[in-house]
């Protein structure tokens, strides 16, 4: 009896571990299934039975690692972001001439742009239904690029700005990259633009 005692309890751990494994790999699965759902169909098209069938687990097993939408989009938005981080803003602060940042920037910004179209066009166009943590830092994403950008001229100018403005925003890239421009051309057009602008 006490040898099964043993046994049993030396077992036991595996087995927890076992479960906790399990329901991690479902958990990723779940998310995944989410992620795919938002790239393709889009965040306001994808409801939590699409998620489940797409997973291949049940309503209520998604419900018991999900209890909602916005925890779903939490877990799978910080999962996209882990995988296809954006450029950091902060590393073009150091950059002290506003030229050479513009020449960095936009092509690296271009760059994240074209390797994350399909799920940046979704979110924008499904922004509306995104949580507001979320929709916050969509939004604020472009403002701070174009602070960053903006910063160091010798005077300041409403209409260079704009036109930093304008350059930022992902609706700018989408139009010159299906104009047949690749990310170097369509860079180096924008900083034309914002160079006019200065003068």
């Amino acid at each position: 009896m006490v040898k099964q005692d043993r046994i049993a309890k030396s077992t036991r751990p595996y087995e927890l571990r076992a479960r906790a494994d399990s329901m991690d790999r479902t958990r990723a699965r779940i998310t995944e299934a989410a992620i795919e759902l938002h790239g393709t169909i889009g965040p306001a098209a994808t409801t939590m039975s699409a998620v489940a069938e797409r997973a291949g687990v049940t309503r209520a097993t998604l419900y018991r690692h999900f209890p909602d939408e916005d925890a779903l989009f939490a877990a799978c938005s910080a999962e996209w972001r882990s995988a296809n981080p954006s450029p950091d803003p902060g590393l073009w602060e150091s950059i002290p001439d506003p030229h050479d940042r513009l020449e960095t920037a936009l092509p690296a910004l271009y760059g994240w742009y074209r390797s994350s179209e399909a799920m940046r066009a979704n979110l924008l166009r499904d922004l509306a239904v995104l949580p507001p943590a979320i929709r916050t830092g969509i939004e604020s994403y472009p403002q701070t690029v174009a602070g960053v950008l903006d910063a160091g001229w010798s005077r300041r100018n409403r209409l260079r700005r704009a036109a930093i403005g304008h350059a930022v925003a992902f609706q700018t890239w989408q139009s010159l990259a299906h104009q047949g421009l690749n990310d170097a051309e369509a860079a180096k057009l924008i900083i034309g633009l914002i160079s006019t602008a200065e003068h």
